[in-house]
This record gives C-alpha cells, sequence and structure tokens, in this order.
C-alpha cells in the first residue's frame, strides 16, 4: 500500500507543480494576457479527461499483464520529452490564436508526461482495488490531491522565488524521471493480479447496478460547475491584480482542497451546513458582482471570492462524493468527473470569449450553482426548496442588473481573447454638450478618453497630459522631428503630440484595439503624424525588428493593474535600448494601485547604467493622478528643470534580486 501512496503522491505534485511552470515561461509570448493560464487550464483539464479515460478502458478491456506492459512502454517513450523547454520556435508571429497556438504549444512540450501523470491516480487506485479488494480506493484520491495543493502552494513561495524559470523545468523533469521508474516498479509488481472485475465483490458491490444516465449528468453539472467557478473566479481576480502564478495558484489550491476534503472521508462535508453557507454566499458573490461600486475594494473582493470558491466548490464535490459509486465503477466516475473539468474549462477558456460580451460568466455560474442546489433538495420540506428557489431569484436578478449596468452609456463592447473593450458616452456637464466625451475601459481600467468636440478633441487627456511625465517627455523634443514609440494603442491618445514630420509607432497585442482606435475616437485621425501600428506582442516584435531609432519609447502596458511583466525585465529594457537614439528617453508607465514598480525600474536602470526620474502627477486639479519612471542615457534630460521640478525620490531596494526573464517576484512589489 505504501508503494501505492508514494506513486500517487508523486505523481500528482508533479501534475499539479507543472502547471504554473509551463504557464510563467510562455506567459511573455503571449502578452502578459491572463488568457494564457486560462487556456493552460483547457489543455490540462483536456489530457486530464483522455488520461482518465485511458484509464479506465486499459482497466477494464485489457487484461493484465498485457495492460502493464503497455503502461511500461508509455513511460520509457515519455522520457524523450523531457526536459520541458517550450521550444523558441513556438513563439507566436502576431496573427494567431492564441488558444489554439498555447495548446498546440503545451502538446508539443509535455503531451505524454502530462498524459501518463494524468493516468495515475484511477489506474493505481485500480491496481490497489486489485490488490486489496475490499478496501476503498478514494482515500488515495484525496492523497492525490493532497500533493497536488502541495505544490500548488509550494510553487510561489518556494520554487518561484528562489529557482529560474529554466531551472525550474530541469527540476521537474528529475523528478519525473523518478516518477517513471517508480511507477514502472509498481506496474511489474501488478503485472499478475486478477483484473477487477474479477476480483470477488463484496455483496454491497455486486448488488451495486452500473450508474444510470440521471446519474452521470449530475456528476458532470457538479463536476462542470465547480469547474467553471475555479475559472470563472481566477479570471474575475486577475482582470484587477495580475496575470501571475500566486492569482492561479490560491484559487487551483482552494478547489483541491474541497476534494481532498469531501473524498478523505464523511466529517468534512457536513450537508445542510455547507447549503445554508452556499445560500448566503451565492447571494453575497452575486451583489459583489453585481455593484460596481465595490469592484476596487481589493480586499473585499479577494476575500468574499476565495471564501465563495471554496463553499461553492465543497458543495459541489461534497455532492459528488456523497453520489459517487462503489470501487467497481471508480474509473467511471473519474472519466465522467474530468469530463466536466474539460467542460468547465472549454466554457469559460473558449466559449465565453466567442459568445459573451463581458465577464458574466461568474455571474452566470452563480445562477446555474443555484438551480443546481434546487434541483438536489427538492426531496427536502418546502420552506427549504423556496429558500433555494429565491437563492436562485436573486442571482437571476443580479444578473440582470449586472448587464443592465454595463451597458449603461456604452457605444461600443467587444471581447476576444485579451479581454472586454468597451466605448463609454458620456456628458461631463448635463446641460453643455460641449462636455461630451469617450473613454475606452479594458474590464474596469481606463486606457483612454478623447472630448468629442471641435474644440478639444486634439487635447491630451487622463495619464498623457501635457504635465505628466509622457506629455513633458516627448515636449521636451518640440522643434525637431521625432519618432517616437508606444507599446500599448489604447485610444491613441499619444498620436496627438505628432507634428507633420513625427513618426509614431504604436505596437498592440489585441487586434481589435486599433479598429476601435480608428472608428470610435479620432486621435489616429487628427494626428499630423505618420502612424504605424504593429500587431502582436511588443517585446517579441521589437526583438524581430531591424533597429529603430526612437527618440521616445512609451512602454504604456502598465496603465491597468493587470501587468505583464516580461516587458519590465533587464533583457527587455536592453531590447528597448537597442532601439534607442543615445539621447532617446524610454518612459515607463507604471500608475497602479497594488503594485509598486519604481524600485524595480531604479534597480534595472543601475545596472543598464542609465539616469533614472520618477515623475508623478498628483491630479490635485480634478485631474487624472499618473506615474512615469523616465530612464535614458543621455544625462542633460533628467537635468531639464521641467523634469527636474516634477521629479520625486525613490528608495532603493537593495536586497531584492534584480528582474530578469527568468526571475521575477511580483511578492516584492505588493504596496503594503
Amino acid at each position: 500500500m505504501l508503494l501505492h501512496a508514494a506513486t500517487i503522491f508523486l505523481s500528482a505534485f508533479l501534475l499539479f507543480l507543472v502547471q504554473p511552470i509551463l504557464a510563467k515561461q510562455i506567459l511573455p509570448w503571449f502578452g502578459g494576457a491572463a488568457i494564457v493560464w486560462t487556456s493552460c487550464m483547457v489543455f490540462f483539464q483536456l489530457v486530464l479527461l483522455l488520461g482518465y479515460a485511458y484509464s479506465h478502458w486499459i482497466t477494464t478491456k485489457v487484461a493484465s499483464p498485457r495492460q502493464n506492459w503497455i503502461h511500461v512502454g508509455l513511460l520509457v517513450a515519455s522520457l524523450a520529452f523531457l526536459p520541458i523547454l517550450p521550444g523558441e520556435s513556438w513563439k507566436p508571429a502576431g496573427d494567431d490564436n492564441p488558444v489554439v497556438r498555447i495548446l498546440l504549444l503545451l502538446f508539443a512540450t509535455v503531451g505524454l508526461p502530462y498524459f501518463l501523470l494524468s493516468t495515475t491516480s484511477p489506474l493505481i487506485q485500480a491496481w490497489f482495488a486489485r490488490e486489496f479488494p475490499g478496501s476503498s480506493p478514494y482515500r488515495l484520491f484525496a492523497l492525490s490531491n493532497f500533493a497536488s495543493m502541495l505544490a500548488l502552494l509550494g510553487y510561489p513561495f518556494l520554487f518561484e522565488p528562489w529557482l529560474a524559470s529554466p531551472q525550474q523545468s530541469w527540476a521537474w523533469s528529475g523528478g519525473y524521471a523518478l516518477f517513471v521508474a517508480v511507477c514502472a516498479g509498481l506496474a511489474w509488481r501488478s503485472r499478475a493480479l486478477p483484473a477487477l472485475e474479477r476480483a470477488t465483490p463484496s455483496p454491497q458491490e455486486a448488488a451495486e447496478p452500473r450508474p444510470g444516465l440521471r446519474s452521470l449528468l449530475v456528476w458532470l453539472a457538479l463536476a462542470s460547475m465547480g469547474s467553471v467557478t475555479l475559472l470563472a473566479v481566477s479570471n474575475h481576480l486577475t482582470q484587477n491584480i495580475s496575470s501571475i502564478p500566486l492569482l492561479w495558484v490560491i484559487p487551483l489550491a482552494i478547489y483541491l482542497l474541497t476534494f481532498i476534503l469531501c473524498f478523505e472521508g464523511t466529517r468534512w462535508y457536513r450537508r445542510d451546513a455547507f447549503l445554508g453557507g452556499l445560500v448566503w454566499i451565492v447571494c453575497v458573490m452575486a451583489w459583489f458582482l453585481a455593484d460596481k461600486r465595490l469592484q476596487f475594494e481589493l480586499v473585499w473582493q479577494v476575500g468574499v471570492f476565495t471564501v465563495g470558491l471554496f463553499i461553492v466548490c465543497m458543495f459541489c464535490h461534497g455532492e459528488l462524493a456523497r453520489l459517487r459509486p462503489g470501487p467497481r465503477h471508480l474509473t467511471l466516475f473519474y472519466l465522467v468527473v474530468s469530463l466536466g473539468g474539460v467542460v468547465g474549462g472549454v466554457l469559460v477558456g473558449i466559449a465565453a470569449p466567442l459568445t459573451l460580451p463581458g465577464y458574466l460568466e461568474l455571474e452566470i455560474a452563480l445562477v446555474v450553482v443555484a438551480l443546481l442546489a434546487l434541483y438536489l433538495n427538492l426531496d427536502r420540506p418546502k420552506p427549504v426548496v423556496a429558500m433555494f428557489g429565491a437563492v436562485a431569484l436573486f442571482t437571476a436578478g443580479a444578473l440582470a442588473y449586472r448587464v443592465d449596468n454595463f451597458t449603461e452609456d456604452t457605444v461600443l463592447v467587444e471581447r476576444n481573447f485579451y479581454g472586454v473593450m468597451r466605448v463609454k458616452e458620456t456628458l461631463a456637464r448635463d446641460d453643455d454638450p460641449e462636455t461630451r466625451y469617450r473613454s475606452l475601459v479594458h474590464g474596469a481600467i481606463l486606457h483612454g478618453e478623447q472630448w468629442m468636440s471641435e474644440k478639444y478633441r486634439r487635447a491630451a487627456t487622463t495619464y498623457y497630459k501635457t504635465s505628466s511625465g509622457i506629455g513633458k517627455t516627448i515636449l521636451a523634443h518640440e522643434g525637431r522631428a521625432i519618432k517616437v514609440g508606444v507599446i500599448g494603442l489604447g485610444a491613441g491618445t499619444l498620436a496627438t503630440y505628432g507634428d507633420a514630420d513625427d513618426t509614431y509607432r504604436f505596437y498592440d497585442i489585441n487586434p481589435d484595439v486599433p479598429r476601435i482606435a480608428r472608428e470610435q475616437f479620432t486621435y489616429l485621425g487628427d494626428s499630423a503624424a505618420k502612424i504605424e501600428i504593429v500587431l502582436g506582442d511588443a517585446r517579441l516584435s521589437l526583438e524581430r525588428e531591424p533597429v529603430q531609432g526612437f527618440d521616445v519609447l512609451a512602454v504604456d502596458a502598465f496603465s491597468g493593474d493587470s501587468i505583464p511583466v516580461h516587458l519590465i525585465t533587464l533583457e527587455a529594457v536592453g531590447a528597448y535600448l537597442r532601439h534607442m537614439r543615445p539621447q532617446g528617453v524610454i518612459a515607463f508607465h507604471v500608475s497602479n494601485r497594488f503594485l509598486d514598480l519604481k524600485p524595480v525600474l531604479l534597480a534595472i536602470a543601475e545596472k543598464h547604467g542609465l539616469e533614472y526620474a520618477f515623475v508623478h502627477e498628483t491630479g490635485d486639479d480634478g485631474g487624472t493622478t499618473s506615474d512615469w519612471v523616465l530612464l535614458t542615457r543621455w544625462k542633460p534630460f533628467i537635468l531639464r528643470p521641467e523634469i527636474v521640478v516634477a521629479t520625486e525620490p525613490v528608495a532603493p531596494q537593495p536586497d531584492w534580486r534584480l528582474w530578469t526573464d527568468a526571475y521575477n517576484n511580483l511578492l516584492q512589489v505588493w504596496r503594503h
């Protein structure tokens, strides 16, 4: 039994450790977008389903010792995938479908090893049931989820802070080689065991019929809603902070914890207690989603939605554990549960971006969870049924209210794999049509505003005013032809500074943004400068392009609270410098409510031997507050009076490790 437990523990640990390891390495290739994690989850859930299907097939259709030799052969073949280092050839060209490319990349990098790790828990449990008939294998399932949770929680606190990304891949590959040896040894030992259906069943097992269609659909619905809630909560959190492993693994760890508690035994899932908690938390979550005044209350958001995820998943997985079959049908049960995970991943990761105008999947999930709880409690007393019916009505009403709020004053809503873009039109003063303005909002973050009247529409607004760091930088070059690079197009506000002999070259990863900027705003059309737009991740584009000779490069991908970390590393600044003229200035927009990136850039500037200035605009006049960090080789620029008077000091952090492509740690820069 110890060998069975050790094999399952090691496989589950590696199974979930590889997810943040690979996701973090490919995150920069796709602009640091949260879609990377969601796509990775779709891949991992899909391969998990294939692994469970293989386990069900091989344990029910293939006799020993043939099934054991097949598995050993696949284990040996999988060693050819090591080490699991994503190939550079998989970097996107700029016009690729990110989901398809991520899925293919992961299949090529870790496909067979992950598939075999996925087969381990149900397969070893089946071997265990054959070797120890009458013993329940479901505690091994709880052990599997415990190991998975340890891997996830260990990554941001033990692996990520101390090991560079390539070292993480090599360490995982060594662990996988050990797993192959241990699992092959167990397969050899189990080769002579009788098949599960020929093992002597207990009278209760012998009388248990094959699960019917209703049971299968209930299992599928419960598993799907646990997966949907996990991914929808993860999306909700990463919209407001950053697409970083820490904010992926905490929800996933909570999800796995509920599996552990529900399948370890019967003492953790107290049905009435968790149903009561579900009634309360589903309504609170729906309220938090509907009330836009609460969207920036980070502590409350994280608290409510992590607690909510725990209670919803305890309900889904507790009901699964309550309705599970005996060991004779365990591989079928795991197959359906895994299919539910895939369904949830496809709904949130693929279907939602294609069909929903905004991030509404979590609101919809709460309605479905309430209806599912109502269905499973129809045999309870009428007041209980009425209570769950009221919860379903409340969540449906909150969804309708959210949709109404979402479309208020909205001219355009578009969603793709990179997020939700909204154009809103508002009057600053109801009695003055001259104060009509449009805003471009990405998620909950403002990405540019423009006054619509002829009199004011060429004025730079928000973070880009003449008093901002980037405004002062561009105006310092006034009187001569310049070339300006901008990472992040937004509404195209910076184009308003362009003169007839200037060139403004914009980089944006979202293919919908240039069209929206041209159709809904006039900054690009009104600009006298030559406008160039490059689609694709800016870092990859700049690495591939010939030297551009920028006088100014604005790195404006940090204006939201979800930051692409790969644009703020030692190597990234080195790539930017290759394109700069000797007196050029790199301006980083670092306005952020939760993360303080200034010390990171200070350390990078010192490493490259650059001059550094932090320009803070307070917004005391009722305007937008902005923070810009300016880097340059040319000291006279930093000493210009308008720069000196606006510069504020930044305290160095000598104990912080330098951010590189292989290492970064957002826990360091969290604002306390």
